[in-house]
């Protein structure tokens, strides 16, 4: 019973931070668009460079910060991975395609094969 829990537990984690991962790359995108959304409406209006330059630093300098947090995320991932070995009944599980977290497309009835 324990074992099991400690397993669902795990299954939790392991599917959170894919979902932390996956809204991270989300947010990457919109903010690209977002980028390229600027840069269209400045060319439409014919401005110039200098009148959203402001607001492409802005977005840079979130992006910068974004990705720096992907990275602390990936790290995370990583650790939990680790950590994920020293728990015992969690050593010896396996999703069953080799890969050693569910994948994003795991769905709720996904069960641990120990």
């Amino acid at each position: 019973m324990r074992k099991q829990v400690i397993q669902d537990a795990a299954y939790e984690v392991a599917t959170q931070v894919r979902a932390v991962e996956d809204t991270i790359d989300a947010a990457l995108n919109e903010i690209a668009q977002l980028q390229s959304r600027i840069i269209h409406v400045n060319t439409v209006a014919g401005v110039s460079y200098g009148v959203i330059h402001p607001s492409l630093e802005k977005l840079a300098s979130a992006v910068t910060r974004l990705v720096d947090t992907r990275g602390e995320i990936v790290a995370c991932h990583e650790a939990l991975a680790d950590a994920k070995l020293k728990v015992p009944g969690l050593r010896e599980v396996a999703w069953g395609d080799g890969d050693p977290c569910p994948p994003a497309s795991a769905r709720a009835d996904l069960r641990i094969v120990a």
